[in-house]
């Protein structure tokens, strides 16, 4: 399988240009960026062809596309590829609106291609474990779900609200509604939030609480932020307390590092041992296309974990519940 990547603009490019190079029958063709410099830059570290636009990139001889643009770019690209008949891995959240992430999956349907949602937590072991056993009824029914997704605040464009859609209530949250979302079988029917920035010194949200319920029942909790220093090991820190009928789970997603402690620097790090959960989900995409099957996330998994950004969003600007059928 030949796989083009559309824009190095979000970081995780670099993790999934490295997966495809890793993976036995798979070919990074190329990469497109607009920004000539960063994108030539990944192509030589990749051995790969560079592509100045994303026409190019489709009319070379490729079988897929991974989409890791800025937010508000997802759409178009998307579009292009389906309309090019390329399968499509699409970074997350699936696009900064809800107009464009339904479009990309009309647009998906209609040219017969796959669209699959970058949810790398799904591949995560702790992640896993925790879903065999909620599938299995071990904690019988689930009545609560307390979440954490705390991080460092990225820069760049994700403080730049026309290309994000958002801050960290967006980029942080879509993580864990996609877990909860699979773990309970339902779906979210509103949600009241705070959001503010408090940690940083820029213009777009770095914090929030988040509350909703859903359609079985359950409600949940969420803190996504920007909130830890630039040293922080990891982009986040995934964490959920599960309470049901029948007991408590708790899952530490990245939990998978060896403190270091080393006296030529005189400093602590960690060093992260655990799942190459990128390289499973590029596997996963791939055996998706090769055997013609139903995507494991699919385009409306991405709709329904952006929607409750978004819901988040109006929550706190008119300070009431918001059902998920207003946004």
């Amino acid at each position: 399988m030949n796989i083009g990547i559309m824009s190095f603009a979000h970081m995780h490019a670099h993790s999934y240009a490295a997966s495809v190079q890793s993976m036995p029958g798979v070919k990074l063709v190329g990469i497109a960026d607009e920004d000539e410099r960063r994108g030539r830059e990944a192509a030589r570290t990749y051995a790969t062809t560079y592509f100045p636009t994303i026409p190019a990139l489709l009319e070379a001889n490729v079988d897929a596309v991974i989409i890791t643009s800025e937010n508000a770019r997802h759409g178009e690209m998307a579009v292009a590829a389906a309309e090019a008949h390329k399968h499509v891995l699409c970074e997350k959240p699936i696009a900064h609106s809800r107009a464009d992430a339904e479009l990309m999956i009309e647009s998906c349907r209609t040219h017969g291609v796959t669209l699959q949602m970058a949810f790398p937590c799904r591949f995560l072991t702790a992640v896993r474990r925790a879903k065999e056993s909620l599938d299995a009824g071990t904690l019988g029914k689930i009545y609560a779900i307390n979440g954490t997704n705390h991080g460092r605040m990225p820069g760049g464009w994700f403080i730049d609200r026309t290309l994000s859609g958002g801050g960290a209530v967006i980029d942080h949250t879509v993580h864990v509604v996609d877990l909860m979302r699979w773990f309970l079988k339902s779906e979210v029917t509103r949600v009241y939030a705070q959001v503010d920035t408090r940690f940083n010194d820029i213009p777009i949200d770095d914090c929030g609480t988040l509350f909703f319920e859903f359609d079985d029942g359950a409600f949940a909790t969420l803190d996504p932020s920007w909130s830890r220093p630039k040293s922080f090991p990891t982009w986040g820190d995934v964490t959920m307390q599960i309470v049901g009928e029948q007991g408590t789970l708790f899952i530490d997603a990245l939990r998978q590092t060896v403190a270091l402690y080393e006296d030529v620097s005189m400093r602590h790090r960690n060093s992260f041992w655990g799942d190459g959960m990128d390289l499973d989900l590029v596997t996963d995409f791939v055996d998706c296309v090769r055997e013609g099957r139903e995507p494991s996330i699919t385009g409306n998994d991405g709709l329904q974990a952006l929607r409750v950004a978004l819901a988040a969003y109006k929550s706190a600007e008119e300070r009431r519940f918001v059902r998920l059928d207003e946004v």
